[in-house]
Order: structure tokens, then C-alpha cells, then sequence
């Protein structure tokens, strides 16, 4: 008896084998690819989890809160100077993790996982990204003025680049496993499930392909599950409900409110743009070193939350004031602003966090303060003021993201309240609408275009940087005696490319040069020569970029 169980046990782990050989060698069957996904569902939660858990349990710590709705009147029991230095010390130890486990000293965030997603095949990387989830740990938990999410985010993408490298998964599967990752940590988050997985095609994928959605479902759902068994299925925040919503009759006021918002929204965008422009002006002109500039903006942060300790974290308790009408409009506006300000010095500083969480406490902030003056204009026509809050905060949030979608959602799911959705959405889509003309579609995007990362334009701009021209060159044996001699002369006159170059830098030229092709060059330090490695003819460089936006086209309908 024991010998048949010790067999069975036996083949059982054999089977075992051969279908992981036969996963990395053949990738997964469909089935397969649902189980890795309820995997990576499963792990993405419990890092959403973690993360947040980790943030209460270090701000219990540091400043003596009890849960994330008590740093507030935690931080404005403690002497002054504490506040002052807490956020220092956070700055230095952020600015010492990445100085020495990134190249450049950044953290990493939602931004970089839609860069993995678009043009490196779903991954994105690891030891930078672990790195960054440390250091926005530490910073949202010692004074830092961000949100939750994307670390959070970027930190399940870590996961799914891990299970993509086990069994080398091609390009169209790495990116949906980084979008089940994505999903599952969004939804587990904001204990959104429908918001994230919306979030993951809408935001990461940037299509809604079928053959994507049902193991992104499976994984936001896995996702969600870790987290109501910590939380409990309630919404993040209660709203008062002192009164419905006289829709048709207020219609005009929350079309104003998604005007106004979309502009705020475009206002913190640039503001954090140009903060992180200043301060690099200032770390060139003083020469301080890299890891010093967290220590620096935590020192102005300190200053702020000696007066205003609600910039401190998420902002979740003020947030929850905003929507549950307990602020005065006087305190409405200047927490807008104090919020707008801190958060600009903690991006600007590189300390680590996300956008969408302060993007969020701004939104019901300005709606709260609208909605005041709207209600005390037309008291007898108008619902409660709170609305206002709600429709502001995904206004807001859904201009800086740039996902008028799963905003709505996440704030659907956020508050419970499914009756005022009407006026969401209204407010959303117009704010959606003016700041999208007025940045690069989103605040994600356009940090990459600022970074010289082109993908706010769609497939026809990004595949060109996924080409080189190596690829689509041909061998000098394979071209004519004087074509071969052209591209000689041409080389010599510096109309050549790099052979690492991409299809990005060569079809400009041909329209410049007016040429049926260019060489392509190789620099040999060694011996200080430049040789002709091949030549780019235009039509071939057509192909490929032909052949890549079928492939882009192919993904994204099927």
C-alpha cells in the first residue's frame, strides 16, 4: 500500500515537471494561462496588502497613529520638531535605497509598468522596482505627501515580470499577466474589483482586446478576495446623505464642476512638472548629490506639516471629511492648496509615491468647496453639497490618470454610492476632455514624453522605437557592388545611422535625404575604424513598420 501511494506521489510530481517544461517551452494552454493568473491575482493582492498594512503599522510607529484615518490628529499631538525632523530622516534613508539600487536615482511608478506594457514585452524591472516600493513605503509613512498606488502597482508588475521570465512568455502574454498583476494590485488597493480591471486595460494595456479581459477578471477578483478577508467588504469612505440629487435641475452646475476641475487638474499636473524641473535646476547649479534631494524636500514637507499635518500620507482622514461634509469651504481651500503644494515637493524631491491618491483628496477638496457655494446659491433646487465631493474626486482623479472609466468605477466602489453616477460621469468627461487637450492625455504619459518615450500618440509613434534598424537591414553581400559603394560615399559624408539605432530616427531622414536607402555603421573603438555593417533600403524599413502596427492592430481586436 505504501509503495503504490510513494508511485502515485511520484508520477504526480513527474507530471508536475513535464508540464512546467512544457509551459516554458510551448506556453501556457488557455487553462494554464487562468491558474497563472489566479496566481499572480492571488500574489498582487497580498503585495497590495502588505504594502498598506506596512504603511499603518510604521506610521503607529513614527507618529503614533491608530489605523490610516488617525495620522492627522497623531501628528498634531507630537512636538514640532519631531514633525520637522521625521520627514528628513524618511528623505535621507528614500534618497539612500535609491541611490544605490537605481541608476538614475528615480523612483519607479504607473508611468514605467505603461512603458513595460508598450514597448518591453509586459516586464518591467525588478530590482529598481523593489526598491522604489521600499522607498514610497518609507516616504508615505514619514511625511511624504502621495498615494499608495503606484508602488503598489509597479510592485505587482515586479511579480508578473517574474512568472513572464520562468517560462519566457512572448510579448502578447507578458502583457497580459502584467495587466493581471496590475488589476489584482489595483483592486485590492481601493477594493475595487470592476474599477481594476478596467484600470489595467484602460490605463496599462490601453485596449479592451477579449481574449485580455477574462484572466484580467479572474485576477482582480483573486485580488479583491485577499483584501475583503483583511477588510471586510465596506467601502473606503461613508458619505452623508442629507440629500438626493435634483439631476436634471443641477445638471449645468456639475458641468461647471468638470470645467473647473479638469483645469485644477492640469494645474497640479504642471505644477509637479515644474517643480521637478526646479529642482533639478537647483541640484545642477549647488552640485548637492543625488540621495540629498529627498532629505531636502522632506525638510520643506516638515515645515508644511508643523502648521497643516493633513499633507501627511494618503490623506485619506481628509479626504473622508471632504466627502462626508464635515470641512468648512475656508478649510476646503486651503487644504487644496497646501496638498497641491506638497505634493509637488515630495514627486519633485524623488522620494516615491503615486499621483491618483492626492489627485483624489484635491477632486473632493475642490468639489466640497464648489459644491458649498453652488448649494448656498440655490438651496431650493439642490442636493447635498457632499455630491459635489464625490463628482470632484473623480474628476479630478480621472484627469490626472487620463481613465475617465475606471475612475468613475473606482469611485463607484470606493464610496458604495451607485445613485449619484449620473452626475460622476458628467463631471469625469468634461474634466477628462479639457485636460487631455492641455497635456499629454494623462499625467502618466506625460512623464514619459518627458522623457523622450513617445506612446501618448498611439502605435504609429511607439512601434517605431521597437524597430531597430538592424532588423529590417540588408547584409552588404545581399546589395549591388555600387550600391555598396554609395553607401561608402554616404557614410563619409555622415549620412548614416547607427546600426543600434531604431526606425524612429530612419524614416525621418529618408524624407530628408530623398534617398532609397541609408548605411547602416558600426563604431569599432577597439580599433578606432567605422565600417559599413548593412544597408537600410526605405521600403524595408515600410515593412517592418508595417508589419508591426498589423501586429499592435492583431492584439488589440482579438
Amino acid at each position: 500500500m505504501n509503495k503504490i501511494i510513494r508511485d502515485a506521489f511520484k508520477q504526480f510530481g513527474t507530471d508536475i515537471r513535464e508540464a512546467w517544461r512544457g509551459i516554458r517551452r510551448r506556453g501556457p494552454s488557455q487553462f494554464q494561462f487562468w491558474l497563472i493568473a489566479l496566481f499572480i491575482g492571488i500574489s498582487g493582492g497580498f503585495a497590495a496588502l502588505l504594502f498598506r498594512k506596512s504603511i499603518t503599522a510604521l506610521q503607529a510607529v513614527v507618529y503614533g497613529a491608530n489605523g490610516p484615518h488617525g495620522v492627522v490628529d497623531a501628528a498634531a499631538a507630537l512636538p514640532w520638531y519631531l514633525l520637522l525632523i521625521i520627514p528628513i530622516i524618511g528623505g535621507l534613508l528614500v534618497g539612500i535605497i535609491l541611490h544605490n539600487f537605481t541608476p538614475d536615482g528615480r523612483v519607479r511608478s504607473v508611468a514605467d509598468v505603461i512603458e513595460g506594457a508598450a514597448l518591453h514585452d509586459g516586464r518591467v524591472e525588478k530590482r529598481a522596482g523593489l526598491a522604489s516600493a521600499c522607498a514610497s513605503l518609507i516616504t508615505l509613512s514619514t511625511g511624504g505627501s502621495t498615494g499608495r498606488e503606484g508602488p503598489v502597482v509597479h510592485l505587482a508588475g515586479v511579480i508578473s515580470t517574474w512568472v513572464s521570465n520562468r517560462f519566457h512568455a512572448g510579448g502578447v502574454t507578458g502583457r497580459e499577466l502584467l495587466g493581471c498583476a496590475v488589476a489584482a494590485a489595483v483592486s485590492a488597493s481601493f477594493n475595487a474589483p470592476i474599477a481594476g480591471a478596467i484600470f489595467a486595460l484602460e490605463v496599462v494595456l490601453r485596449h479592451f482586446a477579449v481574449h485580455a479581459f477574462a484572466p484580467i477578471a479572474i485576477a482582480a477578483v483573486a485580488g479583491t478576495v485577499v483584501s475583503r478577508l483583511e477588510f471586510g467588504n465596506v467601502p473606503e469612505f461613508n458619505l452623508a446623505r442629507e440629500g438626493e440629487l435634483a439631476f436634471y435641475v443641477e445638471l449645468p452646475a456639475f458641468l461647471i464642476l468638470g470645467v473647473m476641475c479638469g483645469l485644477i487638474a492640469v494645474f497640479m499636473m504642471r505644477s509637479i512638472f515644474w517643480a521637478d524641473n526646479v529642482g533639478s535646476w537647483v541640484q545642477g547649479r549647488v552640485g548637492f548629490p543625488r540621495w540629498l534631494r529627498p532629505a531636502i524636500s522632506g525638510a520643506m514637507l516638515g515645515v508644511i506639516a508643523i502648521w497643516f499635518p493633513h499633507v501627511i500620507g494618503v490623506g485619506m482622514e481628509t479626504t473622508s471629511g471632504a466627502l462626508s461634509g464635515t470641512l468648512l469651504l475656508r478649510e476646503a481651500i486651503i487644504f487644496v492648496i497646501i496638498k497641491g503644494i506638497a505634493t509637488a515637493i515630495t514627486m519633485a524631491g524623488r522620494m516615491g509615491g503615486g499621483v491618483f491618491g492626492p489627485a483624489m483628496m484635491v477632486g473632493a477638496l475642490s468639489g466640497l468647496a464648489f459644491g458649498i457655494i453652488a448649494t448656498s446659491i440655490l438651496p431650493e433646487v439642490s442636493g447635498s453639497h457632499t455630491l459635489y465631493a464625490l463628482a470632484g474626486m473623480g474628476a479630478v482623479g480621472g484627469a490626472v490618470l487620463g481613465a475617465p472609466i475606471s475612475t468613475t468605477l473606482i469611485v463607484f466602489e470606493l464610496t458604495g454610492d451607485w445613485q449619484t453616477g449620473l452626475a460622476v460621469m458628467v463631471a469625469v468627461s468634461i474634466s477628462t476632455l479639457i485636460s487631455s487637450r492641455m497635456v499629454n492625455h494623462s499625467f502618466f504619459l506625460t512623464q514619459l514624453e518627458n522623457r523622450d518615450v513617445h506612446l501618448a500618440a498611439g502605435p504609429q509613434a511607439y512601434v517605431l522605437q521597437m524597430q531597430s534598424t538592424s532588423s529590417a537591414m540588408r547584409a552588404p553581400e545581399v546589395v549591388t557592388e555600387g550600391e555598396m559603394q554609395t553607401a561608402t560615399d554616404m557614410m563619409k559624408t555622415g549620412q548614416c545611422l547607427i546600426e543600434h539605432s531604431t526606425l524612429e530616427q530612419a524614416l525621418p531622414m529618408f524624407d530628408r535625404l530623398n534617398t532609397p536607402f541609408i548605411p547602416v555603421i558600426r563604431h569599432d573603438d577597439a580599433e578606432g575604424e567605422t565600417s559599413v555593417v548593412g544597408v537600410l533600403f526605405h521600403i524595408d524599413a515600410l515593412k517592418a513598420y508595417n508589419r508591426a502596427l498589423s501586429a499592435v492592430a492583431a492584439e488589440e481586436h482579438s
